[in-house]
């Protein structure tokens, strides 16, 4: 039970950052309510590109503002190329993480987050390691649900670094037991 303890705490973390509201812009169409039509826009225009009285031009009506067409720009799909290719680094750290594992515990190794016995149990090790990503893919969703698209690629971005290093860590320690090979 003591080994939950971190794998729950990164989970609340997210699940509470994924629930503070994004915080409203100046140019945010959904937060902001509909301005009256100005009479300057009802009066028409001396040339192309110019106001009545020579200022800078007008963006027509029904056109997006610049602002907001760079807020919009920072939207994306969920399921776009990037988010694609950092799940799938997720689950190919998760796997490395697997096989790891279990090549540590094939050389007599304990294992320090989970105990022996999950980890000896191949199938329920794997729906662990299946369920690690999954739930990185999920908190990634509320952070992309709640506008924090930085937040959703840095969640794969971390747990890919972190299972990648704990794999790197895993072959690296050394044998428990004397090889018994010549």
């Amino acid at each position: 039970m003591r080994h939950l303890a971190p794998t729950s705490g990164l989970a609340a973390i997210c699940v509470c950052a994924s629930l503070f509201p994004r915080p409203s812009r100046a140019n945010d169409t959904r937060s902001l309510p509909d301005a009256p039509a100005s009479s300057a826009a009802a009066t028409p225009r001396c040339g192309p590109g110019s106001t009545r009285w020579g200022g800078k031009a007008q963006p027509a009506e029904g056109a997006p503002s610049p602002a907001l067409e760079r807020h919009d720009a920072a939207e994306h799909p969920f399921w776009d190329r990037q988010n694609v290719a950092l799940f799938a680094t997720v689950g190919a750290s998760r796997a490395l993480d697997y096989s790891s594992t279990l090549n540590m515990r094939r050389r007599g190794v304990e294992e320090i987050l989970l105990t022996n016995d999950t980890v000896d149990n191949h199938p329920a090790f794997a729906a662990i390691e299946a369920g690690a990503a999954a739930l990185s893919i999920g908190a990634s969703y509320l952070f992309h649900r709640y506008h924090h698209h930085r937040l959703e690629r840095w969640t794969s971005v971390v747990h890919a670094s972190l299972a990648t290093s704990g794999a790197i860590r895993n072959y690296a320690r050394k044998p428990a037991r004397p090889s018994t090979a010549p």
